[in-house]
């Protein structure tokens, strides 16, 4: 049921109204006060409605936020003293789809304790309905985008306010824009109209989605660009001349910026070398997670990780919250331009390898990544199976990994010169083909 994501899928086949019903009653079980907030997607009142009613059932009182980015609802947890929040969305996934995801009130996400436990009470109705005078109570909190503004501004300091062009994508990421404001920047946004239908752009924001914003920035004396996905868990950026940033190269930049020697950095097992190496120049170093923000997450609540991220956009600063924080990202790659200058050179003193990716279908992706942990285990010395099958050698890497909802093996490699990477795929292939065969 629950993904690392959460509950994702098509509306009226995966994600119902029923579903939100019995989401909420297990939630409700051991829960006195629950936050709840949506993104602006048609279904997210239905299934807030749907969730809140199941919550009130047993007992549990539920704080409307309406429409809220997630790290708001993340946030609010412990803002309003909660015992958990829900935020319903899909996040950068398209139009058709909504979902459901729970926080804790540090900001993490339920881990796969609590969500194993969440689906076992609904598969065997483990709740009990409280009669007419134990019903919870449901109230709404129209201050969370506020809070959630100031306590960006709090935690960001700009000396040299900038020209920032902020797309929204028609999502809930309208706090980035009022907190750069208020933190003096002059902001222009795109998409700002929240609409679920994401008519302007596909909610995740991609290059190839958001070519609008960056020939917006490039056309004008505009400093940076930001782009959020539906529910503004993730930030992607574009330099002051247009050109858009890879995630690991944001990664790279943010990591360094947060570590120092001796620090950690939390990132997945399919993130570039150039994270590692722009580490090291500071004396840190990261510590790899399965892929999966909720991993990330969870990684950087360890006392020695200061930052944790994914290159798909997702930052967590865990002194800050638990939550991919999408505006605090935001903010704060506006605060490091205007003290270091361009982030288009910036990102330049980055090194970035290629990286090679192939897919390899399969009826069989359960017994073909078995027989690759079998054939690795014989044939390489630095083997890692946290999440599929990745091989560190002297002049790279590659990883094997099966896709979580396609019938697919997704295979990885990278050096730091492009016929090695060529010859690290070229080899990886080959063992998934001695797999499959």
């Amino acid at each position: 049921m629950f993904g690392t994501s959460g509950i994702r899928g098509p509306v009226g086949e995966t994600v119902t109204a029923d579903l939100a019903l019995s989401v909420g009653r297990a939630v409700g079980v051991d829960a006195d006060r629950i936050v709840v907030g949506r993104d602006p997607r048609g279904s997210g009142r239905l299934l807030t409605d749907a969730l809140a009613a199941g919550a009130r059932e047993c007992s549990a009182d539920v704080i409307d936020l309406g429409l809220a980015a997630t790290p708001t609802i993340a946030r609010s947890v412990g803002w309003r003293d909660a015992d958990a929040g829900v935020a319903i969305t899909a996040s950068h996934n398209p139009a058709p789809d909504n979902g459901i995801k729970l926080w804790t009130p540090s900001g993490q996400a339920f881990d796969e304790e609590r969500r194993t436990t969440i689906e076992r009470r609904i598969r065997d109705e483990e709740w009990a309905l409280a009669d007419w005078t134990g019903q919870g109570e449901r109230s709404s909190w129209d201050g969370a985008h506020r809070r959630h503004v100031e306590t960006l501004v709090d935690a960001v300091s700009i000396d040299e306010p900038l020209s920032v062009v902020v797309d929204v994508g028609n999502g809930a990421g309208g706090v980035t824009a009022d907190a750069l404001a208020d933190l003096g920047c002059a902001v222009e946004t795109l998409n700002a109209q929240p609409d679920g239908s994401f008519p302007a752009r596909p909610s995740e924001p991609t290059e190839e989605n958001c070519g609008t914003l960056a020939a917006t920035v490039a056309g004008t004396d505009a400093d940076l660009g930001i782009a959020h996905d539906g529910d503004a868990d993730r930030m992607r950026a574009v330099a002051g001349d247009g050109s858009f940033l890879s995630g690991d190269v944001l990664l790279a930049l943010f990591g360094r910026e947060a570590a120092a020697a001796g620090d950690r950095v939390a990132v997945p097992v399919d993130t570039s070398l150039a994270v590692a190496d722009a580490l090291a120049e500071v004396g840190a170093e990261t510590t790899r997670t399965p892929v999966g923000d909720v991993y990330v997450a969870e990684r950087a609540s360890d006392s020695d990780v200061v930052f944790g991220g994914e290159p798909s956009g997702a930052w967590i600063w865990p002194d800050e919250t638990l939550c991919p924080d999408g505006p605090l990202a935001a903010c704060r790659l506006a605060a490091l331009v205007a003290r270091r200058g361009p982030l288009a050179e910036l990102a330049g003193e980055i090194d970035t390898y290629p990286i090679r990716r192939e897919n390899v279908e399969t009826d069989a992706k359960a017994e073909t990544m078995d027989r690759v942990r079998e054939l690795v285990a014989g044939r390489y010395d630095d083997v890692a199976t946290l999440d599929g099958v990745r091989v560190d050698r002297e002049d790279g890497w590659f990883l094997v990994r099966a896709s979580g909802t396609q019938p697919l093996i997704r295979v990885t490699a990278e050096a730091r010169e492009p016929d090695d990477a060529d010859a690290i795929l070229e080899e990886a292939m080959s063992v998934v083909a001695d797999a499959d065969a």
